[in-house]
């Protein structure tokens, strides 16, 4: 599933960013010669009969190009030489260039718009407990809470439908440095509290799970259970059984899965675990169990472990739209995506942020893989996210890459005069310096991630 996932999204992203070149190419009156999805053997190929262009899948699904009529390429016969690239006008050169990325943008809403008609399945928005010393924690957001509402830098007010809708939100704030304002309420019926969460002061703004930890989201809100007990591990040596719902460790009460998770893994913290007392309720009578987690390392430190499945189903709600809110929300979505994007790209440019949030190929067919096995709805998201990486990624002003060209341009629309041939072919060999530096940490980082 995971080849075959990344194969077609990798397939529908490139064919997509080449259609708008080539779409925009044929408005402009340019001659396509060859409309390209991969490089290398082609595996298929055919001939319009009525424009003469070849169209081809390559054996290798990495990229795709389209090939043009241009005299900088090959001699042109005189009787079509107004339909070379080269001798089209700046706007048009300009528009062809840009249509590829912005093919991509466009992707990305039309696929969001169609999520949110369909509708999501998602966590509704009842916290879990926040860690000790975490933003929510210190704010007052107490195990259970419903967050209804949110306002950032006082600017009105809000709906929050999911957890997903509260997290995304807070990430957005809390990378540009703003302060947030939640409606809780302890529970769905209850009178709402006004809660102040400031965020502006966060040292790191990498939305990774440090950051979610440091802020306190852990996730939804799950009921203190037992899923499935592993055989032989400390939780079935200690007498737990799936169903048990646990009351109290070391006598602290315990109000959700999250906290108790917390608990379990803060246990080996150490290096050496104590036993623990548990009181479960089984069959509506306490139980008292005496519990010893076992140690491991995870990610350079001592963890606590029980081997069993900690926390009930949270609670889902359905997020759907309709037709003009679904498409408006894709819009918004798509524009934060792209401006999230270039505002990491620019804080790991200047050292703010770590160049292990770049992933390459394995990591995105990973998770590929993963989302197509959630379902249709989690794919279509997840193409939405590569396809707004995949047009931010183009538009920025490398040589080699369709913002490069937009920079020639600019040049000329600015100067009067193209590019010098001397100065192209250096900036050629910076952009391709660049781009080969990305790809080598993106290898490095999916090794590490995956075998690491």
């Amino acid at each position: 599933m995971t080849v075959v996932a990344f194969i077609v999204a990798l397939g529908v992203l490139i064919a997509v960013h080449e259609w708008g070149h080539y779409r925009v190419a044929v408005a402009c009156g340019v001659k396509v010669l060859r409309y390209s999805i991969g490089f290398g053997k082609p595996l298929l190929r055919w001939t319009s009969r009525t424009t003469g262009t070849e169209y081809v899948i390559a054996a290798l699904p990495l990229g795709g190009y389209v090939r043009m009529l241009d005299e900088r390429e090959g001699e042109v016969a005189p009787e079509e030489r107004h339909l070379a690239f080269n001798n089209q006008p700046l706007r048009s050169r300009a528009a062809i260039v840009a249509a590829g990325p912005v093919a991509n943008l466009l992707l990305a809403v039309a696929l969001l718009a169609v999520v949110n008609w369909v509708g999501v399945t998602e966590p509704a928005a009842r916290l879990a407990a926040p860690p000790q010393g975490s933003v929510l924690q210190m704010a007052g957001v107490h195990s259970g809470d419903w967050v209804r509402r949110i306002s950032v830098d006082q600017q009105g007010w809000q709906p929050v439908r999911s957890l997903s809708d509260l997290r995304w939100a807070l990430t957005k704030a809390a990378m540009a440095g703003d302060s947030v304002s939640l409606d809780v309420a302890s529970r769905a019926d209850a009178a709402s509290r006004i809660l102040s969460i400031p965020l502006g002061g966060l040292q790191q703004r990498e939305p990774d799970a440090a950051f979610f930890e440091k802020i306190g989201l852990l996730g939804a809100w799950t009921q203190p259970m037992l899923d499935r007990v592993v055989a032989e591990g400390p939780a079935d040596l200690a007498g737990l059984r799936m169903g048990d719902v646990v009351v109290s460790v070391d006598g602290q009460a315990i109000r959700d899965g999250a906290q108790l998770l917390v608990l379990i893994r803060d246990s080996g913290a150490s290096g050496k675990a104590d036993a623990q007392t548990w009181v479960v309720r089984r069959g509506g009578q306490n139980l008292t169990l005496a519990v010893q987690p076992k140690v491991e390392a995870a990610e350079e430190k001592s963890i606590g472990r029980i081997n069993a499945y900690i926390g009930g189903e949270p609670e889902m709600v359905v997020v759907r739209q309709g037709f003009w809110g679904g498409l408006s929300t894709g819009v918004q979505r798509t524009w934060e995506l792209s401006a999230m994007t270039l505002r990491m790209m620019g804080r790991m440019v200047i050292g703010e942020a770590s160049l292990k949030n770049i992933s390459g190929p394995l990591t995105i067919a990973d998770y590929a893989g993963r989302s197509a096995s959630m379902g249709l709805i989690q794919y279509l998201s997840f193409l939405a996210l590569i396809s707004v990486s995949l047009g931010v990624l183009n538009l920025l002003p490398l040589p080699v890459l369709d913002g490069g060209h937009l920079m020639y341009y600019l040049w000329e629309g600015v100067t009067g005069r193209s590019v010098s041939e001397i100065w192209a072919e250096r900036l050629q060999r910076a952009g391709v310096a660049v781009i080969l530096l990305m790809m080598s940490v993106a290898f490095f980082n999916d090794i590490n991630r995956l075998w690491g």
